[in-house]
This record gives C-alpha cells, sequence and structure tokens, in this order.
C-alpha cells in the first residue's frame, strides 16, 4: 500500500488552463491536503482541518447546484457573483488562505532542514493566516500550532502505508513533497491575483 501522498489525489494532477483551475479535481486534492492534519495531531488540529473541510463543502454545494456553470474554480466565482450569491466564493478563500499557511509552513521545513515544525507553522501563521484572524480566533489555533509532532516523527508518518510500514526514503519523500508543494503553490497564486483582480482587496497571503 502507498504513503499517504502517493494514496491521495495530488494537486501536481490538478488541470489548469487559459479558463481555470478544474474544480472537481481541486477539491480531491483540497480533500488530500486537509487529511495531512491528522498525521499533525487529529485532536490539536481538529479546529484546522474542520475549517478546511467546511470551507470544502462550501465549494462542493455550489459546484453541484451549477456544475455547467462551475468547471472551474475562476468561472464558479463568476457565475456565483453573477447569481448574487457569494458563500463558495467566501469558502475558496478561506480555503486558499489556510493552504497558503500550511504549504508555506511546509516549504519552510523544506528549505531548512533543521527547523522544527512548530516554528515553521508559527513563521507561517504570521505571514498568513494569521493576517485574517481575529482575536477571537487566534487562541484555537495557537494551542494547535504549539501542540505540533517533531519534525521527525511527522516526517516518518509521511512516508508510511496505512499499515505503519514505511515504504518511501526520506530522500524521496522530500523530492515528491517539493512537487506536491510547488504545484499548490502555483495553484493558491493564481487564484490569489484572481480574487485581487476582483477588486478584493489582499484577499489571500502568501
Amino acid at each position: 500500500m502507498a504513503p499517504y501522498l502517493q494514496s491521495v489525489s495530488s494537486f501536481v494532477d490538478v488541470p489548469v488552463a487559459d479558463a481555470g483551475v478544474d474544480t472537481v479535481e481541486f477539491l480531491k486534492a483540497a480533500e488530500g491536503l486537509a487529511g495531512i492534519f491528522d498525521l499533525l495531531g487529529g485532536i490539536a488540529f481538529k479546529a484546522v482541518k474542520s475549517d478546511l473541510t467546511g470551507n470544502i463543502e462550501k465549494v462542493r454545494k455550489r459546484y453541484e447546484a451549477a456544475r455547467e456553470k462551475s468547471t472551474t474554480l475562476e468561472l464558479l466565482v463568476q457565475n456565483e457573483k453573477v447569481d448574487k450569491q457569494n458563500t463558495a466564493t467566501d469558502g475558496l478563500m478561506w480555503l486558499l488562505r489556510g493552504f497558503a499557511f500550511t504549504c508555506k509552513a511546509l516549504q519552510i521545513a523544506q528549505e531548512n532542514k533543521t527547523i522544527e515544525l512548530k516554528a515553521a507553522f508559527q513563521k507561517s501563521y504570521a505571514d498568513t493566516l494569521g493576517k485574517h484572524h481575529t482575536f477571537l480566533m487566534k487562541p484555537a489555533f495557537t494551542l494547535a500550532l504549539n501542540a505540533c509532532p517533531y519534525r521527525a516523527v511527522f516526517y516518518e508518518e509521511l512516508a508510511k502505508d496505512p499499515n505503519g510500514v514505511s515504504t518511501l526514503s526520506q530522500d524521496a519523500l522530500g523530492e515528491e513533497l517539493d512537487k506536491w508543494l510547488a504545484a499548490l503553490a502555483a495553484i493558491v497564486k493564481r487564484l490569489q491575483a484572481f480574487y485581487e483582480g476582483l477588486g478584493i482587496k489582499n484577499p489571500i497571503q502568501f
């Protein structure tokens, strides 16, 4: 059986064309990213994962309600605006904020092989998601960040299959994770520019 990153849909495989980011494949990959928080600590990161999955569901509901007008995320947002709605538009924006936070934290960890996850996630939170949180929202995330597992433990979990057997070397894992994060970052930055083009001031920090 495959280790985690090979068992879920990858952002590497999400089609991106002139019309935009494929909605269905994006949602599949988004669910895979949300599952990473189970590896980080199911209880401590419950609120973080719940926030992500809740926003994924908002986007999915809009897609299912208007499939022909929602084949890409950009079309989904544009047509929801025409219909004078914004639930999925807001949900996607918050989802992308969460993705920026997660992506940047793991990129920091990848770039500095000695940094612990707690420090990587704290730095990323301050630069991304934390700028959008109120003082009422920050305590839950602070609690989760303080509960980050040791770097070595997390990377070992990423390399294991569902039976707990390591089937991927750390070098191979690092290469795969870099590709996964690069594809995710490209999508987030593309949609960040798209939202800014709609006139929303700094909707996503990356």
